[in-house]
């Protein structure tokens, strides 16, 4: 370790830090082609050659020409996702279409005894709502 300096350590940790965050930058870009539906398969073929045969020129290029486009489509699949996310929550706790089964029957419950439905006809719709 003498023969290394300290000065030298710093550089070394910091070329391999700027070498993984490329490696990101890299694997972002190729899932950003893929994902974008604007591009027709012979551009995503193109973008993905170049960026393949010359990274770091592919890499930059693709960041300054469709950079803003990169950031759209990253908040669109996260409001997908917690559009998706939600809906699945409403679906689990039953509360779908303004209500679950428990809401449905308490207004049964009051149009019986309003007397807008008959005892036969509120368990009938009891039945079909617990079914």
């Amino acid at each position: 370790m003498d023969d290394y300096p300290l000065l030298n350590v710093f550089w070394t940790m910091m070329w391999f830090f700027l070498w993984i965050m490329w490696l990101f930058l890299l694997f972002k870009v190729i899932t950003d082609i893929f994902r974008d539906h604007e591009l027709n398969g012979w551009a995503k073929a193109g973008w993905l050659i170049f960026c393949i045969l010359l990274p770091f020129l592919g890499v930059f290029v693709y960041v300054i020409a469709r950079g803003k486009g990169m950031s759209r489509r990253d908040v669109k699949q996260a409001k997908e996702s917690e559009a998706a996310f939600q809906d699945y929550i409403r679906k689990t706790a039953g509360t779908q279409g303004g209500g679950g089964a428990t809401d449905e029957l308490a207004r049964l419950a009051d149009l019986k005894e309003k007397g807008a439905i008959t005892a036969e006809e509120f368990e009938k719709a009891k039945a079909k709502v617990l079914s």
